[in-house]
C-alpha cells in the first residue's frame, strides 16, 4: 500500500505475473492461470510460499503529481484530526492524504496525482487554521518517497504495529490525541494513510490480502537508538495499538508487525486456513518461516 493505492490499487493488484522458487528447489511461473492458487496466496501471503524471482506488473502513468504538507501544533491535534476527518471523506481518486501526530505536533500531507483539474481546490480542503504549510510546493514524487530514507538506516531500533480503520470516528480521534500527549522517549509516533478508492474495488477474497474495507492504516511506531529506552519505547506502541486494535477491523497487514505470531488473526479464520493448507502442499516442513509465519496443515 502506499500513496498511489487510491487511484491504483495495491501493488498486488497490478502484479500479473511471476516466477516462484518452492521449497523443493522447482521454479515455476504464477499467474490468474498458472497455479492460480499459489498465484492468490503470494499477494498478501508473503514469503511463506517461496522466493520470487520476476515480477510482472502492469503498468500506469502517473501523470503530474501536486503535494503539499502542513504542520500542526500538538495542542489542535484532535481539532485538526476532526477537520480532516471531513476532508478526507470528499477525497477524489487522485488525492491521497496521511499523517503522523507525535509529542511535537500534526504532520499532514496530501498528495494529487492525474489530471490536474480540481486538484488545487481539493488539495486547498486540507490548508486547515493553525497550519503552516511547507514552502517547498514543488517537491516530487520521487522526493516524496525518499522523505525519511536517513531517519531510518539499518542499525537503529525499531517497532511498528499496526491496523485498519473502517473510517476514523471521534473515539479513534481521541485515542491518537491522548497517546501523542506525551511519549516516554522520542521518536515515537502515530502514523495513518489514507486508503479506500480502487484498493476496495477488489473483492475481499480475491487475494490473501486481508483488509480491503479499510478507509485508513494506522501504525503505532517508533525509532530509537539506545537499548535502555527499548523497554519503555515498546510498551508506548503496544499500549496505543492495542488501544485502537479495539477499534480496528478483523484483519491485519503482516508487513507492519514487529510482533511475531500474529498471522492468523491478521488474515481471518476462513482465509488463514486456506493459507495454511497451501503451505502444507508447497512447504509442509515449513522451510520459508522466518516471517510473520503461516504453518503448514492438512485437511
Amino acid at each position: 500500500m502506499g500513496y498511489l493505492s487510491r487511484r491504483f490499487g495495491l501493488t498486488i493488484d497490478d502484479l500479473t505475473e511471476a516466477d516462484i522458487v518452492t521449497a523443493d528447489g522447482r521454479r515455476s511461473l504464477v499467474d490468474s492461470t498458472e497455479q492460480p492458487e499459489l498465484f492468490w496466496a503470494i499477494r498478501g501471503g508473503g514469503g511463506n510460499f517461496g522466493v520470487v524471482t520476476r515480477f510482472k506488473f502492469r503498468m500506469h502513468d502517473l501523470g503530474p503529481v501536486s503535494i503539499r504538507r502542513w504542520t500542526h501544533p500538538a495542542v489542535a491535534t484532535a481539532e485538526t484530526l476532526t477537520r480532516y476527518r471531513d476532508a478526507a471523506a470528499r477525497a477524489p481518486r487522485e488525492l491521497t492524504t496521511a499523517f503522523i501526530a507525535t509529542t511535537d505536533g500534526l504532520a499532514l500531507r496530501a498528495i494529487w496525482t492525474g489530471s490536474t483539474a480540481g486538484a488545487e481546490a481539493a488539495l486547498e480542503r486540507f490548508a486547515f487554521p493553525r497550519g503552516v504549510q511547507d514552502p517547498k510546493a514543488d517537491m516530487t514524487f520521487l522526493e516524496l518517497q525518499r522523505a525519511s530514507d536517513e531517519l531510518l538506516p539499518w542499525g537503529r531500533r525499531y517497532y511498528s504495529k499496526g491496523g485498519f480503520l473502517a473510517g476514523m470516528d471521534d473515539r479513534v480521534i481521541r485515542v491518537i490525541a491522548e497517546s501523542t500527549e506525551e511519549t516516554p522517549v522520542p521518536g515515537l509516533e502515530v502514523y495513518c494513510l489514507q486508503l479506500g478508492g480502487a484498493v476496495a474495488d477488489i473483492d475481499e477474497d480475491a487475494t490473501a490480502y486481508s483488509g480491503r474495507a479499510g478507509a485508513f492504516y494506522w501504525i503505532s511506531q517508533g525509532v530509537w537508538d539506545r537499548p535502555e529506552d527499548d523497554e519503555r519505547a515498546i510498551a508506548w506502541c503496544r499500549s496505543t495499538a492495542r488501544r485502537l486494535g479495539e477499534l480496528s477491523l478483523n484483519a491485519n497487514y503482516v508487513n507492519e508487525q514487529a510482533d511475531t505470531g500474529i498471522a492468523p488473526s491478521a488474515y481471518g479464520e476462513s482465509k488463514y486456513r486456506r493459507l495454511a493448507q497451501l503451505k502444507s502442499r508447497h512447504d509442509p516442513m515449513n522451510v520459508f518461516r522466518l516471517n510473520q509465519n503461516i504453518e503448514p496443515i492438512s485437511g
